[in-house]
């Protein structure tokens, strides 16, 4: 998907600070199959450490691999980073991340150091 598709997608949006709809988080996904896998992902007991503030969200989902995928969502552009081999953006972990803080399963909290390093790093390059 293009960076001016997803603009344009989230362009009903609003505020950031808003949780988006869930319809708006499945259209970020590529096609239909992109969204199923990220709704069987979008339950809380698959993740763990996920938080939101006013600029992201993210949290770790466990896989089948030793370490859980790392993920972040800078809301504004939106960004996407997941530490999965996925080469689609964004991924089905964003989306099931975007769709859990949608449907009030993403509380305030702290970033964690993934997320704060990600995050400076873009705020750096964009500056």
């Amino acid at each position: 998907m293009s960076p001016e598709t997803v603009s344009q997608r989230l362009a009903t949006l609003g505020a950031v600070t808003e949780r988006w709809r869930a319809d708006h988080v499945e259209a970020l996904a590529a096609d239909a199959a992109a969204v199923r896998a990220a709704r069987s992902l979008a339950v809380p007991h698959r993740w763990r450490a996920a938080g939101a503030d006013d600029e992201a969200v993210w949290g770790e989902c466990r896989g089948s691999g030793a370490e859980p995928y790392q993920v972040a969502v800078e809301l504004a552009t939106p960004a996407f980073r997941c530490t999965c081999p996925s080469r689609r953006l964004p991924c089905k972990h964003a989306v099931a991340l975007l769709l859990l803080w949608a449907h009030g399963h993403v509380a305030a909290a702290a970033r964690p150091t993934f997320a704060a390093t990600w995050l400076a790093g873009r705020a750096a390059k964009a500056a």
